[in-house]
């Protein structure tokens, strides 16, 4: 049976004792984390553990998800273990040729402890969520903990393939936190949102995880990235930092004959990729000495000034208005295959038509409206390889759920208070919204990216039109970036909240970044980031992947497995190497282009990785 059977019968005897270890004179209090009342502790052994819920790698390579006793109304044990494999699926390549578990990366079975918990970071209207697994073979005389945030906007759990499965293994704890974004959605229908444990919660109810403020009217779902009113990327490095301060508090508890737990005592290494890898980033540039080491993968990072240097909202909107067109100026070879691409084209040449209506592409044809797409992107940096991945997220509609979200993210905007209309619900097969149902709401906890369309939630654009369905919404949410008016300024000004600055004076910080990125292109991001920190005389060093792309979890798919390498074991590696600088093993290692490559039509091998990768 799941561990948390156990913790069951042990929770209130776990509970007391992590209370009592906290009201020690050596324990910090609650509020250096940002944490109000006791954590919630679970244990997990006994067919269950803290790195796969039990599930090892056949369940995670299942590609059904763990089933619900009852669908309307799972178990915390249930959501749990589901969403542990929903994690683990959408950000590593598990697929039975992708060599995870075998030629790289651990899915060991680590008994231990989780202690989670909700923590706001001052003036933040809604919480976050923290959590931090303790293994039972933490390593008492080598103190370590692994903060590593989520990727994307993804759950608690959302970078478990990426700090847990380095940390837990070698006996270090490892702190979560979703960075104020997750799937708390709430569905303002029914008044229900999520509480500590997953479980369904209604407002004033214990734990509730989220609690939005909707305008008068607002239906459908809000959630959390999106409608928490707070802005949460300006406060990314905060969440880092306080789930850091909820690890060592959580140490104490678990073995107050040790305690106390500090900076001084305790490793702190930060790890995060994509938004994760901006946030550790954030957090590098915190002056408390909590942090040792970091590792960044692609990181979400801007460095306002920096030549080179883009934000975001901006990149990614020029993308969504003008790749669907460009990406026709491409040869069919240079690109992997996105999904039902003989389905698309047709609407990529509708949106260069569209766009020369518009006066922002030129030529009479669709083939010469492509070919001026194509080289606006190419003059504002992006390189032929960033395009060519790119086309997955053209393909899944990736860019205009990202700009929704972000958009009313960065206005602080309430549910139903949109600038450009957007709003998400659960939807008929016309795609007309509905209230949805119990069975979908039960499953968005555990199974949700963060940010919809997916898992029952769709977008609802009040904007589509004809011929180019999606085209005014985009025009809409561009206009936020460079139009004028109170909602551009609102949103602008959020996006300065979320300049990066340099890292503190000392500190080892080792980013790695996919060559061929096309969700954050390196050019935009590392690049820059990298060349502002060395001009400061910060001690940063770059790998550069060759054939690295963005999403791991893709390479399932024959023609970007073919194509593309792994980025996981690079951040592994890296990890690897700042571990040894910090035990007195070796030098910060220099910057590094390494020569990875895909598998080809074959199994992953681990030469494809290149030299760095041991």
């Amino acid at each position: 049976m799941h561990g948390t059977r156990s913790a069951s019968r042990l929770s209130a005897l776990l509970l007391s004792g992590a209370l009592a270890a906290c009201a020690t004179p050596q324990a910090r209090p609650h509020a250096e984390a940002g944490v109000t009342g006791a954590p919630q502790v679970t244990v997990h052994r006994d067919g269950d553990d803290l790195l796969t819920a039990g599930l090892g790698l056949a369940g995670l390579q299942a590609p059904t998800p763990p089933a619900f006793a009852r669908p309307d109304a799972p178990t915390p044990a249930e959501l749990r273990r589901r969403a542990i494999w929903s994690n683990w699926r959408g950000i590593a390549d598990l697929s039975p040729t992708g060599g995870y578990g075998t030629l790289y990366g651990s899915v060991a079975r680590v008994p231990g402890r989780e202690y989670a918990a909700l923590a706001t970071v001052p003036g933040a209207r809604q919480p976050h969520r923290v959590l931090v697994q303790v293994p039972d073979a933490f390593d008492q005389r080598r103190r370590c903990v692994v903060v590593a945030p989520s990727s994307g906007s993804r759950g608690v759990y959302g970078a478990i393939a990426v700090g847990g499965a380095w940390a837990l293994p070698r006996g270090c704890a490892v702190a979560y936190t979703d960075k104020g974004t997750g799937t708390d959605y709430f569905d303002l229908d029914a008044g229900r949102g999520f509480a500590l444990d997953g479980s369904s919660a209604a407002p004033g109810e214990q734990g509730l995880a989220f609690a939005p403020q909707p305008a008068a009217g607002a239906g459908g779902v809000a959630f959390k990235h999106a409608h928490s009113q707070d802005n949460p990327e300006a406060d990314w490095g905060r969440h880092v930092q306080q789930a850091a301060r909820f690890a060592l508090q959580a140490l104490d508890a678990a073995f107050p004959q040790a305690a106390p737990f500090t900076a001084d005592n305790t490793r702190v290494i930060a790890v995060g990729i994509s938004n994760g890898g901006g946030a550790v980033l954030r957090a590098a540039e915190l002056d408390d000495a909590l942090i040792d080491a970091v590792v960044a993968g692609e990181p979400n990072v801007y460095v306002e000034g920096a030549p080179g240097a883009r934000a975001l909202y901006d990149f990614a909107s020029e993308a969504a208005l003008l790749m669907p067109c460009a990406l026709l100026d491409l040869p069919p070879a240079a690109l992997p295959q996105p999904p039902l691409r003989a389905q698309v084209e047709p609407l990529w040449a509708a949106r260069c038509a569209a766009l020369q209506a518009q006066g922002l592409v030129e030529g009479a044809t669709p083939a010469a409206q492509a070919a001026s797409a194509h080289a606006q992107l190419r003059a504002s940096g992006w390189s032929e390889a960033a395009l060519a991945s790119g086309a997955a997220s053209v393909g899944f509609d990736l860019w205009r759920a990202i700009l929704a979200t972000y958009a009313s993210a960065y206005g602080r905007y309430a549910p139903g208070e949109h600038p450009c209309g957007y709003r998400w619900s659960a939807q008929n097969a016309d795609l007309s919204p509905r209230a949805a149902t119990a069975v979908e709401r039960a499953a968005w906890w555990s199974d949700a990216s963060g940010i919809p369309p997916g898992n029952g939630v769709g977008l609802i654009d009040a904007r589509l039109a004809a011929p180019d369905p999606t085209l005014p919404g985009l025009l809409c949410l561009r206009a936020l970036w460079d139009g004028q008016g109170p909602d551009a300024q609102r949103v602008r000004a959020g996006i300065a909240g979320t300049h990066a600055g340099l890292p503190r004076a000392g500190l080892p910080v080792l980013v790695v970044h996919g060559t061929d990125d096309g969700l954050i292109p390196p050019a935009f991001t590392s690049a820059p980031y990298v060349a502002a920190a060395r001009a400061a005389g910060r001690p940063v060093r770059y790998w550069q992947v060759r054939n690295g792309e963005h999403f791991d979890a893709f390479l399932a798919l024959p023609a970007y497995g073919a194509r593309y390498t792994p980025m996981l074991p690079h951040v592994y590696a890296a990890l690897d190497r700042v571990a040894d600088v910090l035990d007195g093993k070796a030098a910060l290692p220099a910057d590094a282009t390494i020569e990875a490559r895909g598998r080809g039509t074959g199994a992953v091998e681990a030469a494809q990785f290149g030299a760095a990768v041991k």
